[in-house]
């Protein structure tokens, strides 16, 4: 059995991973993922009873009690390169003996769902639209480090999207990877279904010009043409590709919900989109409140 090296999974004089500061008795197996420290105390707000909490840099957790299901709101900051240290020192909280370095003979699958904020790509899509990324559509890379990548991925629909685009061979090979089809069943009736593109920045990638151009000026018009068997991308954020593989690599169970704040199309924004986050979040509650 693989010992895991020191230098390859840190933890903390306290017994606690390296980044998130937590221990596995404060995680619970029902995980809402947040990019915003403040969204944690947010959510906590609703919570019943708070059983603990933690936080180190932008990693906040406050783990409690809704309608009797232990949840615990952890907050990744932004981007899925926090997402890469997020989701790995969370499965290795719930599988890995962390005084032995060595894998758990039986393991453990999370229920993981992010909550964010989106630019809708589509006109149909309005602001305060919930959208389930039902496919995630990754510009960041992450995926393409990792083994078994191609056997999780839809390669079919990859293909179609780089040749339809012309894809530049300068940027990341994108990656197309479904979210967990029992949370999408469950959070069918109050979403929209999406294709959500995981960019890796929020200006260029995202086809943002402030004072530096993006290298292809219609990308986002090739983005909202694009169709594949009827389906075509919604919206654009910037964590759920690697929510949604890492956790098919690992055995984990994962969903991302997001709020539409910018309708892209239009040109449109909306900085006052706390209600529209309020009833995403109280309805998620609910949901994963019921199973």
């Amino acid at each position: 059995m693989r010992i895991i090296p020191s230098d390859e999974l840190i933890i903390n004089q306290d017994g606690s991973v390296f980044h998130l500061h937590l221990r596995p008795e404060q995680l619970a197996d029902t995980v809402i993922l947040v990019g915003d420290p403040g969204r944690v105390d947010r959510i906590a707000a609703y919570f019943d009873k708070i059983v603990t909490q933690a936080a180190n840099r932008e990693f906040k957790t406050v783990t409690g009690v809704y309608k009797n299901k232990k949840i615990s709101v952890v907050s990744t900051g932004i981007g899925t390169d926090n997402i890469d240290i997020v989701l790995n020192e969370l499965d290795a909280l719930a599988n890995i003996d962390l005084a032995t370095r060595t894998v758990k003979p039986e393991t453990k699958q999370l229920t993981l769902l992010r909550l964010g904020t989106s630019g809708a790509l589509q006109p149909d899509l309005k602001i305060g639209d919930h959208v389930l990324a039902r496919t995630s559509i990754g510009f960041d890379g992450l995926l393409n480090f990792y083994a078994g990548r191609n056997e999780i991925c839809n390669l079919d629909m990859e293909q179609a999207f780089v040749r339809y685009t012309n894809w530049n061979s300068l940027l990341a090979h994108p990656y197309f990877i479904d979210c967990d089809s029992a949370l999408a069943s469950l959070f069918s009736d109050v979403t929209r279904e999406g294709m959500t593109i995981s960019a890796p920045g929020f200006y260029a990638p995202q086809g943002r010009f402030l004072r530096i151009a993006p290298a292809d000026p219609s990308l986002n018009e090739k983005l909202e043409s694009f169709r594949y068997n009827d389906r075509k991308i919604t919206n654009f954020e910037m964590e759920s590709s690697a929510l949604a593989g890492l956790s098919r690599l690992m055995g984990h169970r994962a969903a991302t919900i997001c709020t539409i704040i910018a309708q892209r199309v239009a040109g449109d924004a909306d900085t006052d989109y706390q209600p529209f986050v309020d009833k995403m979040i109280v309805m998620s509650l609910d949901k994963l409140a019921s199973i």
